[in-house]
């Protein structure tokens, strides 16, 4: 008869492997430094909004669309961090409740 026996998979040598054989170039960008870079990118938006606010109620610039819009994206991005947020909040105490 054929022997239809099963083997035991390795992972932890095939994942050694993996990780040895990328160069450091390809490990990719920290999360963190993702995440940092997302925070900046939203303050700098907001930040133009504001600026742009104020320069419409000053009287600097007569353009109120580019003003609203500039406020729609702030708004947009601000709104879709803290989404980004909250999937972390949940992932993080998803972990939390797995039993080990």
């Amino acid at each position: 008869m054929s022997d239809f026996s099963i083997n035991a998979v390795d992972l932890s040598s095939a994942i050694a492997n993996q990780q040895a054989s990328r160069k450091p170039s390809e490990a990719g960008v920290d999360f963190g430094a993702v995440l940092q870079d997302a925070i900046q990118q939203v303050s700098a938006l907001q930040n133009q909004a504001g600026d742009d606010v104020q320069k419409v109620l000053t009287g600097e610039i007569t353009d109120i669309h580019s003003a609203m819009i500039a406020v729609q994206k702030a708004d947009i991005s601000f709104q879709m961090m803290m989404q980004v947020r909250n999937k972390i909040v949940s992932a993080y105490q998803e972990i939390m409740r797995m039993q080990v």
